[in-house]
């Protein structure tokens, strides 16, 4: 069994993708997430969707909206379903944190449920890189921890895979926003079990 935490995100995804997501499985709070999104989007915008899994709903969304998608994840089974599902969007099975793009790339990053499995001490230099991919303007839809945390599940889902996850607090993370040159414009907390995430919406200043 993969014991480093990257690579327990990876098998535990390509074990359970199609546990987690479905083909055409719809979650209504990411639709209403990406109703905003798309408002304040241009025509055919370049969008980044960190963390995409197997494309559905966010990849799928934007594409047929008529947006150009790149993809990225670390699960070589979402990455090969996404490809499948959304064959109108670019997709690339990588670790998000060792990738780069060229400054100003992008008119929005979407990152949800995603930096979470990344380990700590790499997230930071992640939204920093955000900073600089997307354009003047653009916007970064992100959900982060709510609470400090790290450690795995060992029957994550039920399906007899393990996940980890490792968090700070919504505080740090707003932080570490300003600090990568994003303007916080809104934060919400979205509640799961008994527990829940903070979902931020940042922008690009002009002159980054």
């Amino acid at each position: 069994m993969a014991t480093d935490p990257t690579d327990l995100v990876r098998t535990g995804y390509d074990a359970l993708s199609q546990h987690y997501r479905g083909d055409h499985e719809t979650i209504e709070h990411y639709d209403r997430w990406l109703d905003d999104l798309l408002a304040g989007l241009p025509r055919q915008g370049d969008v980044l969707d960190i963390g995409c899994g197997c494309g559905v709903p966010v990849a799928r969304r934007l594409a047929r909206a008529g947006h150009h998608v790149t993809g990225v994840d670390i699960s070589d089974v979402q990455i090969e379903r996404a490809r499948a599902l959304v064959p109108g969007a670019a997709f690339i099975r990588a670790d998000a944190t060792d990738l780069d793009f060229p400054a100003a790339s992008f008119d929005a990053v979407v990152c949800l449920y995603a930096l979470i499995h990344m380990p700590l001490d790499r997230q930071p230099r992640l939204l920093r890189a955000i900073a600089r991919w997307l354009r003047p303007g653009g916007r970064l839809l992100a959900t982060t921890g709510q609470d400090a945390w790290t450690g795995t599940d060992d029957d994550w889902l039920g399906g007899g895979a393990t996940m980890w996850w490792s968090q700070t607090d919504a505080a740090t993370y707003r932080t570490w926003l300003h600090e990568s040159g994003l303007e916080v414009t809104e934060q919400r907390f979205v509640p799961e079990g008994d527990t829940g995430h903070a979902l931020f919406w940042a922008t690009a200043g002009t002159g980054s």
